[in-house]
């Protein structure tokens, strides 16, 4: 037990999540703990207004949570400076990067952005990281094209060699799948599983494709309006929890097959 603990990254303890104005405290989700080890591909799942995306904000850094603490590897979150924090955990967001016009090559180089020296010079050391994320994320041959020309899903991949290039030990994504078809969703996600079991990156991502995720990932959270849920995939599907995501005259969960059906 000891020499599993010694390996979690991520942790939170009886966290709440949400907003905060003057006058009151606007919760979205409460008492979330959980605890992620190094290596793992851990999925978030919920339905939409859940709680997802300030969940991950909090994680994150962005956004202060009401109560409760996330630990970075055995440190409280608050501990981190800015400059600390870009050096353990990157973030690819759902947002189109302002910076679409720069090369593909340069995109993936910002990621080393956090150790290189005030004009931004990129040491052997970083063109090694940058060339090792590109050739992990298969974009190497995209290198000199610039990021307008690219489809959604070889934008996908450069964010995410981003990320990789950055060099932390825990990547966080919201929605990376979103806006790609079918084939471009299952190569993603496909994409997260490989770095995490060959980087021993821990990733956490956020997503809609609740069914890959139940294949794909190690351990998943299960956000629902009244309590988030952590375990192996099998173990919250033993325990109903997937249920509870949409209303049953809706939609079905088969256990059996882990997949969401359309109720007729």
């Amino acid at each position: 037990m000891a020499s599993e603990e010694k390996h979690i990254i991520l942790q939170t303890q009886y966290l709440a999540v949400g907003y905060s104005t003057k006058k009151e405290n606007s919760v979205i989700a409460q008492e979330i703990n959980f605890s992620i080890s190094k290596g793992e591909l851990v999925g978030l799942v919920g339905a939409n207004g859940i709680g997802k995306s300030t969940l991950l904000r909090t994680l994150t850094g962005m956004q202060n949570a009401l109560s409760g603490d996330v630990f970075l590897k055995e440190r409280n979150l608050k501990e981190y400076s800015s400059f600390q924090l870009a050096t353990q955990l990157s973030v690819v967001l759902t947002e189109t990067p302002a910076s679409k016009n720069l090369s593909v090559m340069e995109m993936i180089s910002l990621g080393r952005q956090p150790y290189t020296n005030w004009v931004g010079f990129l040491s052997e050391e970083d063109k090694k990281a940058v060339g090792l994320a590109m050739e992990a994320t298969e974009t190497s041959t995209l290198a000199h094209r610039k990021c307008f020309e690219l489809s959604d899903g070889q934008m996908q991949r450069v964010a995410i060699a981003r990320a990789l290039a950055q060099d932390t030990p825990i990547i966080i994504l919201d929605e990376p799948t979103t806006h790609l078809d079918l084939y471009h969703r299952a190569y993603v996600l496909k994409l997260l599983k490989k770095l995490a079991s060959e980087t021993q990156k821990t990733i956490l991502f956020s997503t809609h494709e609740i069914d890959l995720a139940i294949q794909l990932t190690d351990k998943m959270l299960v956000m629902t309006k009244d309590k988030t849920f952590y375990d192996a995939p099998c173990k919250l599907i033993e325990a109903g929890r997937f249920e509870a995501l949409f209303p049953k005259e809706t939609i079905d969960f088969d256990g059996k097959t882990g997949r969401f059906t359309i109720r007729k």
